[in-house]
């Protein structure tokens, strides 16, 4: 019944929010108003499936713009990244999300950025954009993998996504999230059950001084900081799922 509940709401809740952004989206600021809406969005969804969401190492990052780089374990990633970070900022998605109706077209209102990774020429032009979205002063958000890791593992990373951050020349902050692939796997399409997702939030990685021969280099070097990130992550759960006195 709980299942059916949350299914329900989060369809009707998509909708009517996708509608509403769709329709404050020609005022003010429109794409900061439809980030926002987002967050809205996802704080509900977590409140109704009864999950928390534990974030560590916020005062690591306070100098924006930043390329924020995330291991993919749910869709609960993004409900999760975007309720508690304190930044706004630019998610770079799969072009088949932008052809959802109404919700694909509140992506495009707030700025999100797709990306075809079958089509090298629009890739590359989804590389562009996010390059000087970046240098305009605009957070972007990524997810090295490309897709959810079936298991809750660290996938291999996709190349592309570290030739942008070299690009833009901002520094690189690795997250590592934790928890969420058992609360949704890649398989299920919504919350199997109640919990806690765990953020991690690494020292920034600067790159100054790196050019694009290092572009491996800084990869090796994001992916075994998300790895030490998402292993915190583990140790922080089973310390509170420790019973009492033991």
């Amino acid at each position: 019944m709980r299942k059916a509940f949350v299914a329900v709401w989060l369809v009707t809740t998509t909708i009517v929010l996708s509608l509403f952004a769709l329709f404050v989206a020609p005022f003010g600021d429109r794409q900061e108003t439809v980030h926002r809406i987002g967050a809205l969005w996802a704080r509900m969804h977590l409140a109704v499936s009864g999950i928390k969401v534990k974030i560590e190492g916020l005062d690591h990052i306070s100098s924006p713009p930043y390329v924020f780089m995330c291991n993919h374990q749910s869709a609960l990633d993004i409900h999760a990244l975007i309720t508690r970070l304190p930044f706004s900022f630019k998610w770079i998605a799969k072009r088949q999300l932008f052809a959802i109706p109404l919700f694909g077209w509140a992506l495009k209102k707030a700025g999100y950025i797709s990306i075809d990774r079958e089509n090298p020429r629009e890739a590359l032009k989804a590389v562009e954009e996010a390059s000087r979205k970046i240098k305009e002063g605009t957070n972007i958000m990524i997810f090295p993998e490309g897709t959810r890791s079936p298991d809750g593992r660290l996938l291999p990373f996709k190349k592309g996504v570290f030739t942008l951050a070299l690009r833009a020349m901002v520094p690189v902050v690795p997250i590592g999230i934790y928890g969420s692939n058992e609360l949704q796997p890649k398989v299920s399409s919504i919350p199997r059950k109640k919990g806690v997702i765990y953020i991690e939030i690494g020292n920034p990685i600067v790159l100054e001084g790196m050019d694009r021969s290092q572009k491996t280099r800084l990869m090796d070097n994001v992916r075994a900081d998300i790895e030490a990130l998402m292993a915190k992550g583990e140790s922080q759960a089973r310390l509170e799922r420790k019973p009492a006195g033991r």
